[in-house]
């Protein structure tokens, strides 16, 4: 007598409803819930941070202090070189020129840099930080180093009419420490700085 093995195969239906209900839930909850809720609590705890660190001058947004800008003019401090593209410090294309220490458009573009920094302090002999001449992996970096705000002191303060103390102690007030005091190094934010000094005596 043979026996059958055979299994009954279960209702479509019986497998299709669940899965269906879990989709559905599962895209509620991790697409829908979970991001409006993580987001009202940033807009309520960091309120300034969840919405891009904006920052305003006269009701005028005028950028952001986690993105770099571009200054060129002696009465600013410059920011460190971006490689982004199609424009410099273009947030929506974050990424560094990937060229190695052998290519000679590297060696081009830091000798161009060298050049600009050297034309608008003549008379300053100093060797030039290396975050003035070389981007950042991301481009946007909104920071320089200390020593990069203090090659730039004095030619900015002869552009702006300000004593050298002055202008070294709007560097000092915007000067962010290192978190925990251990975590990263001292870095200045250019575009609050440019922003204080504007304050303190508007470009000519």
């Amino acid at each position: 007598m043979a026996i059958s093995t055979a299994i009954d195969s279960p209702p479509r239906a019986g497998i299709f409803r669940p899965a269906l209900v879990c989709l559905v839930a599962l895209s509620v909850l991790t697409g829908l819930l979970y991001p409006l809720a993580t987001t009202g609590v940033a807009s309520l705890a960091f309120p300034q941070q969840s919405s891009g660190s904006l920052i305003e001058r006269n009701g005028v947004v005028v950028g952001s202090s986690l993105i770099g800008q571009a200054f060129s003019t002696p009465e600013y401090f410059w920011s460190r070189p971006s490689a982004t593209a199609p424009m410099a410090y273009n947030a929506a294309a974050s990424g560094g020129s990937n060229l190695g220490p052998s290519n000679p458009a590297l060696a081009q573009a830091v000798q161009a840099r060298v050049a600009a920094l050297r034309a608008a302090d003549p008379g300053n002999p100093a060797p030039i930080p290396v975050d003035l001449i070389a981007a950042s992996a991301s481009g946007l970096d909104p920071h320089i180093s200390p020593a990069a705000a203090q090659f730039q002191a004095a030619r900015v303060a002869r552009a702006r009419g300000l004593s050298t103390a002055d202008v070294q102690n709007a560097i000092a007030a915007h000067t962010d420490t290192p978190l925990l005091a251990i975590l990263g190094e001292p870095a200045v934010n250019v575009l609050t700085l440019n922003l204080a000094l504007d304050r303190m005596a508007p470009p000519k």
